[in-house]
């Protein structure tokens, strides 16, 4: 937030770089003007312009209200962002321009000069339909105003009879679209009613799509694809109406193309209208309770899909029933409907199902249309259930016929958010808890539980459940868990598909840290859930039951060094609590004291390293003078005499470069002398002791190199603690592009570690979490490391 006013501050300016007590200088700054030129960058440092100085602040955040910045680490998840610099996803964003376009500024400027909006972002043009191939016939793009004399957005209402498929294979889309029209709250959601070809029009309609975590709003210009005049893609029953088309062309722009929505799952777009968590069901393996939980779904609003697998060698195939293969219908209603004869009364459960292409294709068994079954049925009840029997799609099943006949069944669970107070009338909400995240390579994409070395660095994610459900007999917490991986589809055109996905759930033993859970950890105890499969899809979710208790989620890729970013979604009948599991950055000098998990003692010197040791204070007395100092070249010659000698260490190692000895010189180098005395030097060889120690323990091969999967480890053991944003830019900062981390890298990695974390302990006397510099002594600090 901009300085409105000038304010005069005095502060304290340290000048060290972690050995012995800091300079400190007292001064007064002013900030900013009437004008307001001070200015608060976001993410942890505030930097406030006044007198051509600036003052830079860098901590966690105050918890007392005072006016330290707030300084809000983004979770491991959202790949590290150094503050100040442009990352790629700012430079090269496809999406930027879709959520950039303002719907009000775009219709103001159309209305003041008189013209109809033409979409930049999605342009009529053949790449807009397909980006395979050469479109099959020659399409045009029209208006609505061009198809018919007297176009409407919406025509008496938007039902589920509006819907009919185009030539595109996108029944999925379609299918969730009839779902949506049954919740008339929701359908306005996503197509806002107060549109039309009348008034304020200019050629611009909006959608708003869940994205990912979010609601955005989609503008489109209606300029639709045509062949002979009429519409090529969905469409509606009436000829002038218009919302499914343009509908379908913004569900198109958010995904990249039209192509682009040939083939998926039902509850993928009803999860884009919703923001819900879908989930999928194979109902040959269906649990005892489907039907309790499909009704139970159905009270809570949610949307619900199903279909029948394939036929290899025809494309929708029709069944003798009616029913047509590989084709996505979607469920209107699941009630237990009451039956009355005059020798028996009672419920039977019952499914109501639309085909999305409406019209006589339905079922043909029993309690079909016109079916003798529904004499059976009072009149009361077949008008409380809205029945018709109509070519219209729509049907009514049993449902151990629907369970029978259909094979795949979707259900996307609403959101907390998605009921308002006024329509719960009785029903619960789920408790939703989202976390962002990403799998980086040579960092946290370790893949599944077959690759174990590498499956423990995925995120890991800690869920508390507290209270059993109300309804269970067994006290057990029911849990939903979605992981989706994001903008899979839009990349299509990059030639990329959905990755493999899934995740498994581990019980976490009373009394462990917040710190993730190590390899042996993973080793040594099974899992008690997880997805139903590792599977290509956009979402993976499964239901669980579990006691209370706590629980660690790691969700991977199947094969491990996949680059992905995904939303992992957990939702609960009753209230949990979720965070990301890590730690925090710092080092711990005194191991034994502090007896810190996997950290190493410094072992006794062996006969060969007190040899060694002798041999480097004769040379370095001999280097230093009469000074007794030596700077980085002559540190270079001395260290490397040793370590290149043979026999020294196990792997080929061509020495320590000079930058490095520039900064084993600056870890101890307080006054900015560039030089080292001999006290100084006998701690530097006691920690390239205890380093060196430590790769040669994580070198198993003896190949002079450590994964940077083991890189965490390695730290570790070295005393070093790394929150998962530290230690995803050290990774970044210290590897090669093929994931390793060289004897020499590690060291230095090791060296500007401690460097940085004790100018910063000497800065932060009050151990506060937060160090003032001034921008002179914060470059100082930075660069000479």
């Amino acid at each position: 937030m901009p300085y409105t006013t000038k304010t005069t501050r005095t502060i304290r300016t340290f000048y060290s770089d972690g050995r012995g007590p800091p300079r400190v200088e007292t001064k007064t700054y002013s900030y900013g003007d009437d004008s307001g030129g001070g200015t608060s960058v976001n993410g942890g440092i505030n930097i406030g312009g006044g007198g051509g100085r600036y003052q830079i602040r860098i901590g966690r955040g105050g918890e007392d209200g005072s006016d330290q910045p707030s300084f809000s680490v983004p979770a491991f998840s959202q790949r590290p962002q150094v503050l100040g610099r442009a990352t790629r996803k700012e430079k090269k964003d496809p999406f930027s321009g879709v959520i950039n376009q303002s719907y009000d500024e775009i219709k103001k400027k159309c209305l003041e000069e008189g013209i109809l909006f033409e979409d930049p972002e999605f342009e009529a043009e053949d790449s807009s339909i397909f980006f395979s191939r050469a479109p099959p016939r020659p399409f045009e793009w029209k208006r609505p105003h061009e198809i018919c004399d007297n176009p409407v957005f919406i025509a008496d209402g938007a039902s589920r009879f509006d819907v009919q498929q185009g030539e595109l294979g996108d029944c999925w889309l379609l299918a969730a679209i009839a779902s949506l029209t049954v919740n008339q709250r929701l359908f306005a959601k996503v197509v806002p009613p107060d549109q039309s070809f009348q008034d304020g029009y200019c050629g611009m309609f909006r959608f708003h799509f869940w994205r990912q975590g979010e609601w955005v709003e989609v503008v489109v210009d209606d300029r639709l694809p045509t062949y002979y005049g009429q519409l090529t893609f969905m469409h509606s029953v009436d000829k002038n109406e218009f919302w499914s088309a343009l509908l379908e062309k913004a569900y198109a722009k958010l995904e990249g193309s039209y192509e682009s929505l040939k083939g998926g799952s039902t509850c993928e777009a009803m999860v884009d209208f919703t923001g819900g968590v879908s989930e999928f069901f194979d109902l040959k393996k269906a649990p005892p309770n489907m039907f309790s939980i499909m009704l139970k779904a159905s009270q809570r609003g949610s949307l619900m899909g199903c279909s029948i697998d394939a036929d290899p060698n025809e494309l929708e195939a029709r069944v003798d029933n009616g029913l047509v293969m590989g084709h996505a219908y979607s469920i209107t209603s699941v009630i237990l409907m009451d039956i009355e004869t005059p020798s028996m009364s009672g419920k039977i459960p019952m499914v109501r199902i639309r085909n999305p292409w409406g019209n006589e294709a339905e079922w043909k068994g029993r309690w079909s249309d016109q079916s003798r079954e529904w004499s059976l049925i009072p009149d009361s009840q077949k008008k409380a259930i809205g029945l018709t029997f109509d070519d219209d799609g729509e049907f009514w099943m049993s449902f151990d016929d629907f369970r029978g006949n259909f094979e795949k069944l979707e259900i996307c669970n609403l959101g907390p958010d998605s009921l308002e107070e006024d329509e719960l009338d009785g029903k619960k909400r789920w408790e939703g808890h989202t976390e962002n995240g990403e799998w980086i390579p040579r960092v946290n994409a370790g893949g599944c539980r077959n690759y174990l070395d590498t499956f423990w660095t995925n995120p890991q994610y800690r869920v508390t459940l507290t209270d059993p459900d109300d309804d269970d007999d067994d006290d057990l917490c029911t849990m939903l868990v979605g992981i989706l991986q994001k903008d899979r589809r839009k990349k299509r055109k990059e030639g990329l598909d959905m990755l493999t996905i899934g995740y498994v759930i581990y019980k976490i033993p009373d009394g462990t840290g917040e710190g993730p859970l190590p390899q042996n950890f993973f080793k040594y105890n099974a899992s008690c859930a997880k997805s139903n499969n590792f599977i290509n899809m956009r979402e993976v979710c499964t239901r669980h039951k579990l006691p209370p208790g706590q629980y660690c989620i790691v969700p991977s890729t199947f094969e491990p060094h996949h680059a992905g970013k995904y939303l992992l979604r957990m939702y609960t009948e009753m209230r949990a609590h979720t965070h990301e599991m890590d730690e925090e950055t710092g080092i711990i000098e005194d191991q034994e004291a502090h007896r810190i998990p996997g950290a190493r003692e410094i072992p006794p010197p062996t006969e060969e390293e007190q040899e060694q040791e002798q041999a480097l204070k004769a040379s370095f007395r001999r280097v230093a003078g009469d000074d007794m100092e030596i700077d980085a070249y002559e540190l270079r010659d001395i260290l490397n005499t040793v370590f290149t000698r043979d026999g020294s260490i196990e792997f080929s190692f061509d020495g320590f470069s000079l930058d490095t000895c520039r900064s084993m010189v600056a870890m101890h180098d307080g006054d900015l002398s560039g030089k080292l005395g001999f006290d100084e030097f006998k701690v530097l060889w006691r920690d390239l002791r205890r380093w060196k120690g430590v790769f040669r323990e994580y070198d198993r091969d003896k190949s002079g190199k450590l994964s940077s999967y083991e890189l965490r480890s390695a730290l570790h053991a070295s005393g070093f603690r790394l929150s998962n944003r530290t230690f995803s830019a050290l990774v970044m900062r210290y590897s090669s592009k093929d994931g390793n981390v060289e004897f020499g890298d590690f060291i230095l990695c090791a060296i500007r570690m401690k460097t940085m974390l004790a100018s910063f302990k000497n800065i932060d006397e009050e151990n506060s979490g937060h160090a003032a510099f001034d921008l002179d002594g914060f470059i100082q600090t930075v660069m000479y490391s």
